[in-house]
């Protein structure tokens, strides 16, 4: 089943339940006292247990989201070095405290937002697009939940957003706190600087022999041949089914009316016109000024001449306009209507542009729609194929035999690496699809994996059968690359010391006349530079992001140095600073306290989380957790 989770952890279903418990994970709080107890539970918060099995279900899910520093599906035993057990242990103590306060103050959710929820997220479409109770059945079982248990989960993250979303409203920062903030935020300098090019830290002699297989061995990633794995595999895909699928006119017809009045497929579109217009405030003014048009004057020339503006209604439907909407969509293009009641009192409209409606009938779109159809009904058949393909294995068919029995294509590959090469650099039969690359070096060698989708749609199952692991090549084999990149980070070495020493002397001299005189150039100057993290954008592009932080980190007149993007080295130097500040009243402090206000309500999340458990008492039986999590706590 491992491989079946990995697929869930990187499609769409993983992306159901990170949303339905991103305010879970969001919290983690602080350790308790951990304590054992002869239950099976892992926790006790405020008198109720959290479950082994549950706290189970809770860690699996998670771990299928996290990613080793290798790229791979991270392992168990990295997981609890990262303290991932208890981080999860203590979301599920953070949601249950929390859950506690909601029930004690009476705060519950009704069925209806829980069904518009569940009915909201994609993933539980069925082939058709729309909300299927079997898909959300087969999704939520293979994380783990019954229906039942589903229903209240969603009810509890809910509820509990209600909770806090109430803890964090009205709460604002002093303003002296704001304004501290944005004179900081936005806090302007000035530098001058001088680029040192690669060359300046002087010559780097030729590497002997020892050199160059000291350096070698030092970075075996850079000269080692690649990782190889053999592999079975078994694959399906879209096109493979084509021949199996038929949608009918009857799928076809539906889908239409489903569609037919939703604006984002564009079927029924109504008649659109550019529209503009003059306001007079007597309908006499107004039947003069219509009558010019009529001799022959422009809209825009009568205007002029009346000295009144031209008011742009932009781009409108016949409903748009209420009553006048007869008159104006009556008109052909360039016309104007007789005078018009409205609020302001008469005006002429003028008819700029007419975008005809769109009115698309069935038979005009009936092959679009049959193509989507199709690619949803060839998801659904795909799905049926890989239950088939799992039952077949189970039942103790190997990769090879158990997709042939349900109609998938077959192969074996004796080696392949990580670009989909052969040992000799030849390109192997699945070279070109990169996320079934990246899953061959996620597997676990020796276990048949569950069918896992890609992006391209195919569907793929996979056994890693071998492994020939990374070798370090010979130095006469690599000689050549070794010895220009030893020279090249000697000579960086060399660089980043003269850069450093420069640096000293400009502080000590206070200008950067000894930088200016080693790299052959004058001394440049920037304009206003702004803190990066500030509000404003950065007007000066002429440092790189890297120094430009680095100035705002230093103090008065203090020099600093960074990489410039030539492969050189920037030595700079404070030369002024400003410290701006903004009136309390102004509508951009305001709106600044409001956002800041908002970021830092979100705190009291936490603070919350961590009161409930202080208040309700939390006990850890932290034997069981380690059971369920896989071997001793961290």
């Amino acid at each position: 089943m491992l491989q079946q989770m990995r697929k869930y952890a990187k499609s769409w279903v993983a992306s159901i339940f990170l949303g339905l418990l991103s305010l879970s994970f969001g919290v983690w709080g602080i350790a308790d006292i951990f304590t054992g107890t002869t239950d099976t539970s892992v926790a006790t918060v405020g008198g109720v247990t959290i479950p082994s099995e549950v706290y189970q279900r809770d860690y699996s899910n998670a771990l299928k989201q996290q990613i080793g520093p290798d790229g791979r599906q991270m392992q168990t035993d990295t997981a609890r070095k990262l303290g991932i057990p208890k981080q999860v242990l203590n979301a599920m103590i953070n949601r249950q405290a929390l859950d506690n306060v909601a029930g004690k103050l009476g705060l519950t959710t009704s069925d209806g937002p829980v069904v518009s929820e569940i009915r909201a997220v994609r993933g539980f479409n069925g082939p058709l697009g729309s909300f299927d109770h079997n898909t959300f059945l087969r999704v939520i079982s293979d994380r783990g939940y019954s229906e039942q248990g589903f229903l209240d989960l969603v009810r509890a993250d809910i509820t509990r957003s209600q909770l806090l979303s109430a803890a964090r409203a009205g709460f604002a920062l002093p303003s002296g706190y704001v304004a501290a903030l944005f004179s900081y935020l936005n806090e302007v300098r000035a530098a001058e600087y001088v680029i040192l090019p690669p060359n300046a830290g002087g010559e780097v002699p030729a590497p002997t022999d020892a050199q160059l297989t000291a350096y070698v061995r030092s970075h075996p990633d850079k000269f080692s041949t690649p990782e190889y794995r053999e592999i079975d595999y078994a694959v399906v895909g879209p096109d493979d089914l084509s021949g199996q699928i038929k949608a009918t006119d009857t799928q076809l017809k539906q889908q239409y009316e489903l569609r037919k009045d939703d604006a984002r497929f564009g079927y029924n579109v109504p008649e659109k016109r550019d529209v503009e217009q003059i306001t007079f405030s007597a309908e006499a003014d107004a039947k003069a000024a219509k009558a010019k048009i009529d001799g022959g004057m422009s809209f825009q020339d009568l205007a002029k001449s009346l000295g009144k503006p031209v008011d742009n209604l932009g781009t409108v439907s016949k409903d748009d306009l209420s009553t006048r909407g007869p008159a104006v969509f009556a008109l052909a293009d360039n016309g104007v209507t007789d005078p018009q009641k409205n609020l302001s009192g008469w005006v002429l409209l003028h008819v700029t542009k007419i975008t005809p409606a769109i009115n698309k009938t069935f038979d005009d779109v009936k092959e679009d729609i049959r193509k989507d159809v199709t690619e949803q009904l060839a998801q659904a058949k795909l799905g049926d194929i890989a239950n088939a393909y799992t039952d077949a294995n189970s039942g103790g068919l190997s990769v090879i035999e158990a997709g042939k029995k349900v109609g998938m294509k077959t192969g074996h590959i004796a080696a392949i690496d990580a670009k989909g090469l052969a040992p000799d650099g030849s390109k192997t039969p699945v070279a070109d699809d990169p996320d079934f690359l990246k899953q061959i070096f996620a597997a676990e060698v020796g276990e048949d994996g569950d069918p896992f989708p890609v992006k391209s749609g195919k569907l793929y199952v996979l056994k890693v059968v071998g492994q020939i692991p990374p070798k370090l090549k010979p130095l006469d084999q690599v000689r050549v690359q070794a010895a220009a990149q030893w020279t090249a980070e000697q000579r960086q070495k060399l660089l980043v010391a003269k850069a450093n020493a420069l640096v000293a002397q400009a502080d000590k001299q206070q200008n950067l006349d000894a930088a200016a005189a080693v790299a052959g150039t004058p001394v440049l100057k920037t304009g206003r530079l702004y803190r990066p993290a500030g509000m404003e954008q950065q007007p000066d592009s002429s440092l790189p992001p890297l120094v430009v932080a680095k100035l705002f980190e230093a103090g008065p007149g203090k020099a600093v140095a960074g990489p410039a993007p030539n492969g050189g080295i920037v030595v700079a130097r404070v030369t002024g600073i400003i410290h701006r500040t903004l009136p309390t009243g102004s509508l951009q402090f305001i709106q600044g306290a409001q956002q800041l206000s908002t970021q830092s309500a979100q705190d009291f999340d936490t603070l919350l989380a961590n009161a409930a458990r202080a208040q309700q008492g939390v006990k850890i039986n932290q034997t069981n957790a380690d059971r369920v999590a896989g071997g001793e706590g961290s």
